[in-house]
């Protein structure tokens, strides 16, 4: 499976909601590798990298999100893999 790795942007009601400690058990259970962090702007970014199947995964799971987020938008934009760190963390 090849890897690859992008950048996505969630909008809508993301922050106060557990979204990233979310998004980090869902990428970690995935054997994803990266980063999420919230922006100034209310989104929610972040940059993650895998196997194919299992970054498609995680954005589709992203516009779900967890119970308490209600998601307006997801961004997908390709990445270089190489330029993603190990592991799987939350960027404050």
């Amino acid at each position: 499976m090849r890897e690859v790795a992008c950048s996505v942007r969630v909008t809508g009601r993301v922050q106060g909601v557990a979204y990233r400690a979310w998004t980090r058990s869902q990428a970690v259970a995935l054997g994803l590798r990266g980063w999420v962090r919230n922006r100034g702007d209310g989104s929610v970014l972040a940059l993650i990298a895998g196997p194919e199947n299992a970054v498609d995964a995680m954005v589709m799971a992203m516009a779900e999100g967890p119970g308490a987020a209600r998601v307006t938008d997801v961004s997908r934009e390709e990445a270089d893999p190489a330029t993603v760190p190990t592991g799987f963390s939350i960027v404050t």
